[in-house]
């Protein structure tokens, strides 16, 4: 029998060593913000658990620490959603039968995001996602910058089916952005592909990203099923 008294190294202290490991060798950088849980979980094969237990635990050792102020976060039936990776990933990652059906791809026009970002035409991706078992849950509508190979997205489509990877290949990535939330009734057309009633209150969140020298990356307008998303806040963190 072992008496020497050693614990066993779990993959709590497998993980906390190996982010320890990161940031004192500066693959992860002062100030970079860290992956959302469920890529950790996912990259270290552990539960969303044990990744919450060792951030609070390289938050005590002040190796991380979270920003003070305001942030919010979405949930889908109560589990948080990673709006990094995408709602589709996200919510896949949480286990949710959910399939995104994309309805269009186009060009257009938006006059405030052309005076806000000096930016003539926009490519617009619309999606429905839908409940297997209960019928569709959200419609989002998605204005990315008509520049670059992002101009022939109408004739040859998104990379792997997700916007996000199509940003990412076109040299976009999201570093800030800000998220307006309120309430919408539904159009005519919102309601007969949300399978509502024309005027039934939705949430609709306003979610812009931009790149860290204040680029355009995706302005995404959600129409979401009060039952199903709810918007968390946190403050005062520090």
């Amino acid at each position: 029998m072992d008496r020497t008294g050693q614990v066993p190294f779990g993959k709590r202290d497998r993980l906390i060593a190996e982010l320890t490991e990161q940031i004192r060798s500066g693959r992860l950088a002062r100030g970079e913000q860290l992956p959302g849980e469920n890529q950790i979980a996912e990259k270290y094969q552990v539960s969303r658990g044990t990744v919450r237990s060792a951030l609070s635990e390289l938050q005590r050792q002040e190796l991380i620490a979270t920003r003070s102020g305001v942030g919010s976060f979405v949930t889908f039936d109560g589990v948080t959603l990673d709006q990094t990776v995408g709602w589709a990933t996200a919510l896949a990652d949480s286990g949710f039968d959910i399939s995104t059906e994309l309805l269009s791809i186009e060009r257009t026009t938006d006059a405030e995001l052309t005076a806000r970002f000096e930016l003539p035409e926009f490519i617009a991706i619309r999606r429905l996602r839908r409940d297997r078992s209960a019928g569709p849950v959200s419609v989002e509508t998605s204005l990315i910058p008509s520049t670059g190979e992002l101009r022939e997205l109408p004739e040859k489509g998104l990379v792997d089916d997700s916007i996000t990877a199509t940003l990412l290949a076109a040299g976009l990535r999201a570093s800030a952005g800000d998220q307006r939330i309120g309430t919408k009734g539904l159009s005519r057309q919102m309601a007969e592909l949300l399978e509502r009633r024309e005027g039934e209150l939705f949430l609709q969140a306003v979610r812009t990203s931009v790149t860290a020298h204040g680029e355009l990356v995706e302005q995404v307008t959600s129409l979401l099923d009060p039952d199903r998303f709810q918007f968390h806040l946190t403050f005062g963190r520090s």
